[in-house]
């Protein structure tokens, strides 16, 4: 006991800074935004002066099935803020956009802080993932005006495909994605939401070329989602089963809407209010 006490006392002041990884879900499909928390807590005594340096922070994804994970770029996470002691910090990133991760698999992703005044690096405990495919239920090409090139430009070429993937908890997801006409580009894959197994998601292109969705997310809910060709949620909203079902109709302008069922405010309605952050956690400013 006395040893373990004295090696305690001689121990370095990174020592008492610990760094965690965590994500937002455990599964996504590929091209999906994977949104990474690291949380670094200072237990040092000293105040850190962190996100100076582009490198302060990075991270490394490798493969648990064999398979080589190509790094496209580096994570931008520069941004100073200083970290007293007793306080945590949460720097979150989108990983998906900086490593090649198109194949279905397991992968874990480490996360590695650098302080640079102690010469030291902090490095966190592997957080698994996977990469899953999904099963495609309806897809529809629209065309997008080309920006600055005039009214009599080709437009661009642009396709909706709405994807289920079925979780290994037994959950089954409604998901978006956005491709080039080919499919081999994606712009956009984004989660809509749980689906109930029997649900048959309704989908309509308005005349600006929105997505409009509504699929069934609870016994008597439905659930209405508006994206844009980027594959921005532009609206959410909820409708009731009550005495007529939810579907969704075009008038004579081409303007989508919801008739039928009884609308029903939430707090997922868009837009989500945003949660403050705990008084002793850091919000890391954006690079």
């Amino acid at each position: 006991m006395w040893l373990s006490l004295a090696l305690a006392a001689v121990a370095p002041a990174w020592a008492q800074v610990t760094t965690e990884v965590t994500l937002d879900q455990d599964q996504f499909l590929a091209g999906e935004t994977l949104l990474a928390a690291v949380r670094i807590t200072n237990r040092s005594g000293q105040t850190l002066h962190l996100g100076a340096e582009q490198d302060w922070l990075s991270f490394s994804v490798e493969s648990r099935d064999d398979a080589v994970v190509a790094k496209l770029g580096e994570v931008p996470v520069a941004g100073k803020f200083d970290l007293d002691s007793s306080q945590k910090a949460t720097k979150r990133v989108d990983l998906a956009p900086y490593f090649s991760l198109g194949q279905p698999g397991r992968y874990a992703v480490t996360a590695t802080v650098r302080i640079k005044a102690w010469d030291a690096e902090i490095t966190s405990r592997p957080k698994e993932f996977h990469i899953i495919e999904g099963t495609k239920l309806w897809e529809q090409e629209i065309g997008i005006p080309r920006t600055g090139e005039g009214s009599n430009a080709t437009p661009e070429v642009r396709k909706y495909t709405l994807q289920e993937a079925n979780y290994l908890r037994g959950e089954l997801r409604l998901y978006l994605r956005v491709t080039d006409g080919s499919g081999e580009k994606i712009f956009r894959t984004c989660a809509i939401g749980t689906l109930l197994s029997f649900s048959r998601p309704e989908a309509q292109v308005d005349k600006l070329s929105n997505l409009h969705v509504l699929y069934q997310s609870g016994a008597q809910a439905f659930s209405y989602n508006v994206f844009n060709t980027e594959g921005d949620l532009v609206t959410r909203q909820t409708y009731d089963y009550i005495q007529t079902h939810p579907r969704l109709q075009a008038d004579a302008e081409g303007k989508i809407s919801v008739v039928g069922g009884v609308r029903r405010v939430t707090t997922k309605d868009r837009p989500v209010p945003k949660a403050a952050a705990p008084a002793d956690e850091v919000e890391t400013p954006k690079p």
